[in-house]
This record gives structure tokens, sequence and C-alpha cells, in this order.
């Protein structure tokens, strides 16, 4: 059952807060969604947006600007909550980079975090069927992208599900996590040591293996000045490892531009045309 929390009027469509029991995670969370105006008379496909570390559900449709090319396109815009809140876990409010706004997107398997912290499943299952089952959503036509932690996210989701994800995109995401100490810290907090199973959630690693090829491309935008590229973010390796597995990919490198949402304000409106590409045919 979703409770509507707040709703306000947008570019003709609606923007919308939602609380439900999330039982992949044993804890409520919320989400965002905006419907654009077409989803008054039909079904409308769905973008999944994933934020970054600190972020909320709220983060996107506040800062984004994304509603207004939404509507233009017919596409509904979903963005979760970036982790489980209210666990009450020691030490989960401790670092910014690690336990509350910062699930990385994995099904933790390491207590205490393996009872709550499963978001890969619940952006993946539960999540997805709350939006298709409820909402005027065709499950059929979905797409996901997303900011660096949240790009990290994306990109993993898509690689592994192409099934259910059929366009993906990313700004500044965290490309090879398994290279980086956000990833090293999440990876061995959520996962523990064993390093084969970090691949599970490595984009870097993953794009070789994936069942299938997005033939559409693979959209990554990455600023020159952003101030995480040189020790976190590792576009160049994900660059290289879609070459040798033959997946097509435009990594585009922007002069000046920093990690924030003025970088994401710039270029939303290619990645929503281009997720619309795939999901509008």
């Amino acid at each position: 059952m979703l409770t509507l929390i707040e709703e306000h009027a947008c570019f003709g469509g609606v923007q919308r807060i939602y609380r439900h029991d999330a039982a992949t995670l044993g804890l409520p969370m919320r989400f965002s969604v905006y419907l654009p105006p077409q989803a008054r008379t039909h079904a409308v496909p769905g973008l999944f947006y994933l934020a970054g570390l600190t972020s909320t559900e709220e983060t996107f449709p506040i800062k984004a600007g994304a509603q207004r090319y939404a509507a233009q396109h017919g596409i509904a815009l979903v963005s979760p909550d970036t982790s489980p809140r209210g666990a009450n876990l020691p030490g989960e409010a401790d670092a910014w980079d690690f336990g509350v706004g910062a699930g990385f997107y994995v099904d933790a398997t390491r207590e205490p975090w393996s009872k709550h912290w499963r978001m890969y499943s619940y952006v993946r299952d539960e999540l997805r069927e709350a939006i298709t089952r409820n909402l005027p959503v065709d499950g059929e036509r979905l797409g996901i992208f997303g900011h660096s932690m949240g790009g990290h996210g994306a990109l993993v989701l898509a690689l592994r599900n192409p099934e259910i994800y059929r366009s993906v995109s990313a700004f500044a995401p965290i490309a090879a996590p398994m290279r980086c100490p956000w990833g090293e810290k999440a990876f061995s907090g959520y996962l523990g040591e064993d390093r084969e199973a970090w691949q599970r959630y490595d984009a870097s690693e993953l794009v070789g293996k994936a069942a299938a090829k997005f033939e559409e491309g693979i959209l990554v935008d990455q600023g020159l000045a952003d101030q995480f590229l040189a020790n976190q973010l590792n576009p160049d390796v994900f660059e290289a490892a879609c070459k040798a597995a033959g997946q097509p990919l435009a990594l585009r490198r922007h002069e000046g531009y920093d990690h924030g949402y003025f970088f994401i304000q710039t270029f939303v409106e290619d990645h929503i045309a281009h997720h619309a590409r795939v999901l509008l045919k």
C-alpha cells in the first residue's frame, strides 16, 4: 500500500512523494514520482533515478530540473531514498559515505547490515513492482540512470538485468568501485572481504559478462573539474571495459563541470532524450 505524502502540480503533470512499508528492507521507505500529463490517459514509460551519497528521495526532483523534459517526452520519473532509515544500528550515521544515506545499491551480506541494507533487491523488485502495479507506469518500458553512487547503482542494475531495464545512463558514476576508497569501504562493510563477491556490484567487471548489450549505447557524462574524478570515479576503466566487451558507450567529458547538480541540470535533458529514444520506440 502506498501512502501519498505530498503532491504538487508541475509542467502539466504531478510531482509526488510516497511512503510504503518495504518488506525487502523491513522498514518504511519514501520515494518520489513525477507523472507527466500523458499519464492521465495511458501508462507511460518509467525512468528510475538513483541518487548519490547523502541524498534522499527529494534531491533529484528538487535540484535536477528534469520534470520539464519528462513532460515533453511523456516519461515518469521515480527516485527512491538512498538507504534504509530508522534501523538504529550502531554506527549507522557515523560516516557520510557508509550507512544512512549510503546504501550503495547492494544487498548486504555482513551483519548487522544484511537485515535492512538490501537496496539492490528493493530497487529491482519491490519498488519497481510498487510503481508498475499502483501507478500508470508501463513495466515493459523501463530505464535507469543515476549520479555518483547512484550512477554506480544504475549501471550495475542495468548490466545485471537487461530484461528489466531497456536503457541506462549515468552522471559521474563510481564506475569501478573495487578500485576506489568509497567502493572498498562500502563493499568491505556490507559484503565482507571476499573480493569475488564485490565483482557482482562493479560495472567495470560486469560489462564483459552481461547477458545482453545495450545496442543503443550507454550514456555517461563526466565533469573534468569534478573533485572526485582523480581518486573515486574511474570512468577510463569503465570505458576500456566497454570497448573490450563491444558495448557501445558515449562517455562525454566536460571541461569546467564539477560533481554537483548544476552539472546534472546542464545535461539532464540529453539523458532523458537518450532514454526516450529507446523507451518510446
